[in-house]
């Protein structure tokens, strides 16, 4: 048994998607949690940026000592997962595989669409996961660079953001799928909108959802789960940029007071 609390990391608020499911399926375990606001969006930069910011956000996290790294950011897991998984001592979990493991679960007519950020659809990362279990599917992706901006804005409810999904997913209406992947943690906070324009038909899958799956597997198959007799740790969040802002978010799509830290984390290396 471990007490310590499980690390999650994204470049944003979008990864709260993937702690909210995490406090709902394993509320005995603790959370840390860390968003670099401060140089969101992740998608638009190269894969060798986002392994350095992914790096500095893991150092970070293994100063709290945490038990496990839960990577909740698409494009993190994409150009980071492999070099993190090699270089820390505990587990490191992305949120693809889980998302591509659902999605063929989920679809019938074997026609699976993928929207990410730019980052995660040029990596292919979703396409090889879900060819490489079923080369016979067809996978659709598609980059919706404008969606991680209106989240971190907290326009995700807005007129703006019906008729910015609306725009974008129209190049889905001549795919016939009747899966579609959300791609980026941050995209479950549009998923009612998303839901209404893909249609009652088009089953969604949150591969932030799924990842909490793999993450309690994990826990029992290492023996790191918490003991429920141990002291509780205080679960701790942090962001880079402004806590006002994560605070009023993060309260709002937990259900709960967050009360968040600054962090400095550009000048962190692992194992320092």
């Amino acid at each position: 048994m471990d007490n310590r609390a499980i690390g999650f990391m994204d470049s944003g608020v979008g990864g709260l998607t993937v702690v909210r499911e995490a406090l709902r399926q394993l509320p005995l375990e603790s959370v840390c949690f860390i968003g670099d606001q401060a140089r969101l969006p992740y998608g638009p930069r190269s894969s060798d940026e986002v392994r350095q910011f992914s790096e500095q956000m893991a150092a970070f996290l293994t100063h709290q000592d945490i038990k496990m790294l839960v990577i909740a950011c698409n494009t993190a897991t994409s150009a980071a997962l492999k070099d993190l998984q090699e270089k820390l001592s505990i587990p490191v979990i992305g949120v693809i595989s889980p998302g591509s493991r659902a999605a063929l679960k989920a679809t019938r007519n074997r026609r699976i669409g993928v929207i990410g950020t730019e980052g995660t659809i040029k990596s292919r990362a979703y396409e090889k996961a879900i060819l490489s279990k079923d080369n016979s599917v067809k996978v659709f992706s598609l980059a919706c660079p404008k969606f991680v901006p209106l989240v971190e804005s907290n326009e995700y409810n807005s007129p703006i953001a019906k008729k910015i999904v609306a725009e974008t997913l129209q190049f889905f209406e001549s795919k016939n799928v009747d899966t579609l992947i959300l791609g980026c943690t941050h995209y479950p906070l549009l998923r009612p909108i998303i839901q209404d324009v893909m249609g009652k038909q088009v089953k969604l899958i949150d591969s932030g959802a799924e990842t909490v799956g793999t993450v309690s597997a994990l826990l029992d198959y290492f023996e790191i789960a918490k003991d429920s007799a141990g002291d509780q740790i205080k679960d701790a969040y942090y962001t880079t940029a402004s806590p006002v802002s994560f605070n009023q978010i993060a309260s709002q799509w937990l259900g709960i007071d967050i009360q968040s830290k600054k962090a400095k984390i550009d000048e962190l290396e692992l194992g320092k």
